[in-house]
């Protein structure tokens, strides 16, 4: 779907607030309420909007521990990949899961809170998990740019 200079408005501006009511989107955008809601729809329906969610601050609901686990498989079968990811995606401490080229075959994203939990996360569901040749972890220090999205220029 080929996306115009409103349509790209749209999105950038549902990305930055999704609680954005239509009226104030379509006044932004130049339009009337229902042609506006009726692009919204369409950029919907289409997949370009996927979902829309809050932005929760993981520190302050208890998982101030966010550690990056590279991931390296013994096999790279299209079964073995697809178990792997079947089975990360039943841990809700790994919020990420990416499949990379080269040595490491899966990055992950975890959080925890405390470094106790992210242990056991890491000794009873991860390195035990079939298939799974090694993982080596990093601690994040301090992050200093998280944005959500992507960007999206005018056209």
């Amino acid at each position: 779907m080929p996306f115009d200079r409103i349509d790209r408005q749209i999105l950038s501006l549902l990305q930055a607030d999704g609680r954005m009511t239509n009226v104030d989107l379509a006044e932004q955008v130049g339009l009337t309420a229902p042609p506006c809601l009726r692009r919204v729809r369409a950029l919907e329906e289409a997949g370009a909007i996927r979902g829309y969610h809050a932005d929760l601050d993981a520190g302050k609901l208890g998982f101030p521990i966010t550690v990056f686990a590279m991931v390296s498989l013994k096999s790279q079968a299209e079964h073995d990949l697809s178990a792997f990811e079947d089975h990360v995606a039943q841990i809700p401490e790994v919020r990420e899961c990416h499949m990379l080229n080269g040595e490491i075959d899966f990055i992950l994203k975890i959080v925890a809170s405390d470094l106790k939990s992210f242990q056991e996360i890491l000794t009873t569901h991860l390195t035990p998990a079939p298939n799974v040749g090694s993982v080596k972890t990093s601690l994040t220090i301090r992050t200093a740019k998280s944005l959500s999205g992507i960007p999206v220029p005018p056209e």
